[in-house]
């Protein structure tokens, strides 16, 4: 018999299933959401593609997709700016892979040193509640019980526990506040910090003075050192110029996050990348070694404060920043890492790039890279 139904059959056709609607499009006027590299957004995989064909887009084309440019996709068009001219994919994907390839390097670097740093704590584990493993046992009488030790009785056997542990998180702001306020109540020499970002806008400072000024009242000597961009941040010159007592601020092209270290016994650093938490070390070891961080960056930053140093000329036509810039575009780096690097924003960045070009007669950035190496600027000093 047929499979098929026979007229007059009672049985039911079998169901059929609508095919499933298509993905709605995405919608070209909907603002653009920044993302990793290695998700490229589809309006800018479209752009770009068409650039590759093209030859060349307009600028205002590239605006909803800032993130070809960030990833170093398009650049500038020197010979005429309103053009953005596409990198060659390969290169483009070297570049981006290099990228991946430092984070995780130095990922796993900060791993290591924190896992050094933090080892001779890990295993001091005790053996009880209320006795520390470094206290060594006390020899037994030949009755069985401890021996009691000559000398007063009123001694006690082991010395008291440290009120404050080595490490405290503070995951909310009141608690980060609450903790640093009551290292600075005890603060009775030196304040050590080291501040990221460059410029800090007015907001950010205007709570700073007051209990900056206690410090240096009762002879607290400070010492900050900030990225060379806050050079320029008058606001922040200013907020130091208010102050009176020791204190002196360097600079330098980059620095490490955010640190401050008081009386070389306490020390701050954030507990995340969002900085929304706080880790308060009182490790010996482990801030010892921050100390030690910033001593070794504070001798290589140029002085900014009380006695700023004068800038140093542009030599062969290049400015130290540009200088700086330049050995970060020959590391690889896109012009939004440097940006971060340096605390800038990105078309500051851009702008010096484009002058380094027109200063070194480049074509494009891959040719830019091999005339930086090859113009001997790199090995001039690095001044302020």
């Amino acid at each position: 018999m047929s499979s098929e139904q026979r007229p007059g059959s009672t049985e039911d056709p079998a169901p059929t299933t609508a095919p499933p609607d298509p993905p709605p499009s995405p919608d070209p006027n909907a603002p653009h959401t920044p993302h990793d590299p290695d998700t490229l957004c589809p309006p800018g995989a479209a752009l770009y593609a068409r650039a590759l064909r093209a030859g060349r887009v307009h600028t205002h084309e590239a605006e909803p997709t800032p993130c070809l440019v960030d990833f170093g996709l398009l650049h500038p068009d020197i010979d005429d700016m309103q053009w953005l001219l596409p990198s060659e994919p390969t290169s483009a994907l070297l570049g981006l892979l290099r990228g991946i390839e430092e984070q995780v390097g130095q990922e796993r670097q900060r791993e290591a040193e924190l896992m050094a740093a933090l080892e001779p704590l890990l295993t001091r584990v005790p053996a009880a509640p209320d006795i520390p493993t470094d206290i060594p046992a006390q020899p037994e009488s030949p009755t069985g019980a401890p021996a009691r030790p000559d000398g007063p009785t009123d001694t006690p056997p082991h010395p008291a526990r440290p009120t404050s542990p080595a490490l405290t998180l503070h995951t909310s702001l009141p608690r980060i506040t609450h903790a640093i306020d009551a290292a600075v109540s005890r603060c009775a020499e030196e304040v050590l910090t080291i501040q990221p970002g460059g410029f800090r806008p007015i907001a950010d400072l205007g709570a700073a003075p007051p209990r900056e000024q206690a410090l240096l009242s009762r002879g607290c000597r400070m010492r900050t050192l900030y990225q060379h961009t806050t050079r320029h941040a008058f606001p922040v010159i200013a907020h130091f110029e208010r102050l009176d007592g020791d204190v002196e601020v360097r600079t330098l092209s980059e620095v490490t996050d955010q640190l401050v270290v008081f009386d070389r016994a306490v020390a701050f650093v954030p507990a995340d990348r969002d900085a929304t938490g706080a880790l308060e070390i009182r490790a010996p070891a482990v801030v010892g070694y921050l100390v030690a961080l910033f001593e070794r960056l504070w001798r290589l930053a140029t002085p900014m404060f009380p006695h700023p140093a004068a800038p140093q000329p542009a030599k062969d036509g290049v400015t130290a920043r540009q200088r700086t810039i330049a050995e970060l575009l020959v590391e690889g780096l896109t012009d939004a890492e440097i940006a971060d690097r340096l605390g800038m924003n990105v078309r500051t960045v851009r702008v010096h790039i484009a002058k380094l070009t027109g200063t070194l007669g480049s074509r494009n950035r891959t040719q830019l890279g091999f005339l930086i190496s090859r113009s001997g600027i790199l090995r001039h000093g690095h001044p302020a």
